[in-house]
């Protein structure tokens, strides 16, 4: 049931349907109201003429009750002056005034004939139905001679006439009476030109009572009205559902306190139906016209929804993204709106064209682009194997510098157009302004790998754009496609290859997942950091520098370290760099600083007086807020404090570097350069930087004894250094020649595995209080 429920609520949402139920729901609303229109004038009509014919029945009424009453009266009239009619009444001859009432009521046709004399006592041949209305008759008498009017008597109404006997006195009065009952109706019923219904009814214990039957209160109530009316006009009455046309009129009763009335009615079924055969042939025609209508708004409906469907359909395959044309060969509206239609799916058509090949082409070359290898990729996997490959022109850079933009485009657009042409079954895209990617079918790497070795002496031939002639080499990365690989994946493997093999300086590599690592690990380790911090999973370690002169360990180098719950110990070559590039670093060093200042104080409450240096990255000697945050915190300090740094630091942005620096300087922090002799050092910058210390790295020391070339490097560092000013740390001893030389040399002081490992606090604390001797590396 539900199911077709939806069905038909489907078939009402077309268009068709919706026309025909509007043109037939309008003509079917016409035809009603014409219906209703044609049945209320009919209704009205039949009314009118019926009220017309109820009027004049009253009104023949009232005439024949004139007559009735006028024949009655002169009947009377001529009895009671009869003399010896009154000489009978008079002597009370009883016999004779009987016959005589007798006759007349016989020949006359009246139903009661009686005499009340003066003492009200009845003269009738049923003067037992008399007996008990004497006195009442005998009072209406009096009051009135000749009375007349109607008279009820045991429940049914009489027409009363009465004529007074003079002798010359009073001495009674004749009464004639006529019953009113149904044939005397129906007789009145028969003078109507409709067949009416008429019935007298007089009050009695508040309610109309009839001969026959008793009234409902619908009657009553109708009665009551028409009696407060005044005219006595027909009017309509429902009386035990039946609606008729019905008028009362007021009868004179014969005692004063008696009231009766003349209802006639006649029903509106009876006044309705001459017309009959004319409504329902009114209504046959416009059943008729109302399917006629139906079936011919059905038929246009069509004709108008078919083209609206086929546009709808049309617009649905548009939409989907299918051919989508409709032949419509009307020249109204409609027709005119398939032909711009079309016209606009042809339109949408070649638009998506151009957009679909924008989208998988590279606008400079039009070689198809990374979203195009992709999709090859994915239309090809596990057939036969396939290898991505990432070729870079070497030196792309200073190319473009030379020639310009557009010429080095075209160098790419001829370096992918050889590809392809050597490696047809391959895909070829651009990736990027200097990459090509490739996707070659192929069971392994070292397929792939000497399949395009054989392709670069032709690949890497001169160029020629705008008349020059460009050498091309290039560099390629390579990655197998695994089993449910991401397309995108393969080729970041392929371009991660392809770095691997330039930083190695090799002509191809494969992606090698080890020594790339985990990223997505590193980037977790990151996020964890701060939290790190706070759970205190960070420790600071202390390695100790030995003072040549003093032969003793006069300061520390604080070292962090990061105990990870999971990882366990995590070398700072790890996370340092990394903490550097998300922004960590700033968190981490304030950490490194605060517990530095602690541990100072620890050391000092133990009997140690030591200085304490901290590394300080480049990218905080251009935070201010920083610097601030030194300011507020160095003056907890209980000793010398050192920032070490190294000279890139202070290359990146010299200005800003080298005021930091002489805030530090101000605040009483020294200033180590770190690592000097690891890099590209300048002496302009070791001048400028102003340091307290000169460390020198531990690629300078590690061969100082065997090499005498890094022995003079090692001592003119030296000896520079104090011709500035400059105390000398040497990093990374770990043997006792090179303890020895170094102390020969007139360096300060040293700092290695040879003294001491980076160690927690309390060991740090356990070392100095063994005064571990070192004389014995002086020989």
């Amino acid at each position: 049931m539900i199911r077709a429920g939806l069905i038909h609520l489907s078939q009402f949402r077309r268009l068709q349907t919706k026309l025909t139920v509007l043109y037939a729901g309008l003509f079917g609303a016409t035809l009603l109201l014409i219906s209703v229109a044609v049945y209320l004038a009919i209704s009205t009509a039949a009314q009118r003429q019926v009220r017309a014919e109820l009027t004049a029945s009253a009104t023949v009424f009232d005439r024949v009750w004139s007559l009735r009453s006028e024949q009655l009266r002169q009947s009377a009239s001529l009895l009671s002056r009869d003399f010896g009619f009154r000489a009978a009444v008079a002597t009370g001859d009883r016999a004779t005034t009987l016959s005589a009432l007798e006759n007349l009521r016989a020949r006359v046709g009246i139903d009661l004939a009686f005499v009340v004399g003066v003492d009200g006592r009845l003269t009738a041949s049923d003067a037992q139905i008399l007996a008990p209305l004497a006195g009442q008759l005998l009072q209406t008498l009096n009051d009135r001679e000749d009375a007349s009017g109607v008279l009820i008597l045991n429940g049914i109404p009489y027409q009363v006439i009465s004529a007074p006997m003079l002798s010359p006195a009073l001495a009674g009065w004749v009464v004639f009476a006529k019953r009113l009952d149904a044939r005397e109706m129906g007789a009145l019923e028969q003078l109507s030109a409709i067949p009416l219904k008429a019935v007298v009814l007089h009050r009695a214990n508040k309610a109309w009572v009839a001969a026959a039957a008793l009234p409902d209160q619908a009657v009553n109530r109708f009665i009551d009205r028409g009696l407060g009316q005044s005219g006595g006009k027909p009017q309509t009455l429902q009386s035990n559902g039946v609606n008729s046309i019905a008028l009362v009129k007021s009868l004179t009763a014969f005692k004063a306190d008696d009231a009766t009335v003349l209802l006639l009615r006649y029903p509106l079924s009876l006044a309705l139906a001459p017309y009959r055969p004319l409504l329902v042939t009114i209504a046959i025609t416009s059943f008729l016209g109302l399917i006629l209508v139906i079936w011919g708004s059905w038929g246009l409906a069509r004709s108008l929804a078919k083209p609206v469907m086929a546009l709808d359909d049309a617009v649905s395959r548009l939409t989907r993204g299918e051919e989508a044309a409709v032949t419509i060969e009307s020249q109204d509206e409609i027709g005119r709106l398939a032909k711009s239609f079309n016209l606009m799916a042809a339109e949408i058509r070649e638009r998506e064209r151009r957009m679909t090949h924008q989208a998988l082409h590279d606008d400079e070359t039009g070689l198809p682009n990374r979203l195009s290898l992709e999709r090859a990729i994915a239309a090809r996997p596990g057939v036969g194997g396939l290898v991505v490959a990432v070729l870079g022109v070497d030196r792309f850079d200073h190319v473009r510098g030379a020639i310009g933009y557009g010429p080095a485009a075209q160098v790419i657009l001829q370096v992918g157009e050889r590809l392809a042409r050597l490696a047809p079954q391959a895909a070829v895209a651009r990736l990027s302004a200097d990459l090509l990617g490739l996707a070659l079918p192929t069971h392994s790497l070292q397929r792939a790998e000497a399949a395009i070795l054989d392709l670069l002496a032709e690949l890497e031939q001169p160029i020629h754009v705008a008349g020059d002639a460009i050498d091309v080499a290039l560099t390629i990365g390579l990655a197998a496609l695994e089993a449910d690989q991401d397309p995108g994946h393969a080729i970041e493997r392929a371009n991660i290859g392809f770095d691997q093999a330039r930083q190695s300086k090799r002509k191809i590599a494969a992606f090698d997942a080890l020594a790339y690592g985990d990223p997505s690990s590193n980037l977790a380790l990151m996020s964890g950091m701060l939290s790190g911090l706070r759970a205190g999973e960070m420790e600071l370690h202390h390695q100790p520098k030995f003072d040549l002169r003093s032969r003793s360990s006069h300061a520390t180098e604080g070292l962090v370290r990061w105990r990870h719950p999971v990882r366990g110990m995590l070398r700072p070559d790890l996370f340092i760099p990394m903490a550097e590039e998300t922004g960590h670093i700033r968190a981490l060093t304030d950490w490194v600083l605060d517990q530095a200042i602690t541990d100072q104080a620890a050391m000092a409450k133990a009997g140690y007086a030591m200085d304490v240096s901290i590394n300080i990255s480049g990218r905080l000697l251009g935070d201010r807020d920083f610097a601030d945050h030194v300011d507020q915190v160095i003056g907890r300090a209980c000793g010398q404090f050192c920032f070490e740094i190294t000279e890139t630091a202070v290359i990146e942005n010299p200005t800003v570097a080298l005021e930091m620096l002489d805030r530090f300087r101000g605040a009483g922090i020294e200033i180590s350069i770190d690592d000097f002799g690891s890099g590209l050092s300048s002496l302009a910058y070791l001048k400028q930087i102003g340091g307290h210390e000169l460390k020198i790295d531990k690629s300078l020391i590690t061969d100082v004894a065997e090499s005498g070339r890094d022995a003079l490097i090692v001592r003119s560092t030296i000896d520079l250094a104090h011709s500035l000013g400059m105390k000398v740390t040497a990093e990374g001893v770990e043997m006792a020649n090179t303890f020895q030389l170094l102390a020969a040399m007139g360096c300060d002081s040293i700092q290695g595995y040879l003294i001491a490992k980076p160690q927690p606090l309390n060991e740090l604390l356990m070392f100095l209080r063994e005064d571990k001797p070192v004389n014995r590396h002086y020989g």
